[in-house]
């Protein structure tokens, strides 16, 4: 029953027949946009709380590629369908056979107490995933952030790599020799 409701009320959501995937209080939700996730913590009754960029209205909020380079959040109570939107989401609570969640009534209430504050936004250091993972858990976690800090290594080598190369090259094409 609960299954067809969340049909109804996300019709664009990815929401697999299986009755132990629907939102409970807590768990994480994992929206796809277009260039990025974006995550939220499930409240309840079709509410979620999430970060959203205090200069941006709440119904454009986090679907922006501006977002993910504010500096400033903001802590929103907001209806999962309107987060959504035209995307799709998942409940993902990937952590959980690495970090133990905390009681759901901690986390709901460690929640709470967030709505409305400003907070800071860093997109590799302190972003939405990591906030909501810092609720579900007590610790902040982003694989997102951890794979674009991995990519920007790697890039960096590589560039640091072709320079040390470039100036090999050039130091022996100058020899008189």
């Amino acid at each position: 029953m609960m299954d067809k409701q969340l049909r109804a009320t996300y019709p664009m959501a990815t929401i697999e027949p299986d009755p132990y995937n629907e939102p409970q209080p807590g768990d994480l939700i994992e929206i796809f946009r277009p260039a990025y996730q974006h995550w939220a913590l499930y409240l309840g009754e079709g509410y979620i709380i999430n970060l959203t960029p205090v200069d941006e209205n709440q119904a454009a909020a986090m679907s922006s590629v501006k977002s993910m380079f504010s500096r400033k959040a903001v802590v929103r109570m907001q209806l999962l369908k309107d987060v959504v939107g035209g995307d799709t989401f998942r409940v993902n609570n990937k952590y959980d056979d690495n970090h133990t969640p905390l009681p759901v009534g901690n986390i709901i209430q460690r929640a709470e107490v967030l709505i409305g504050q400003e907070v800071s936004y860093d997109l590799l250091g302190n972003n939405c995933e990591h906030f909501v993972t810092l609720l579900r858990y007590g610790e902040g976690v982003s694989e997102q952030a951890t794979r674009a800090i991995g990519a920007i290594s790697l890039v960096t080598a590589a560039a640091s790599a072709f320079s040390v190369l470039g100036l090999i090259n050039t130091r022996s094409r100058n020899r008189p020799f």
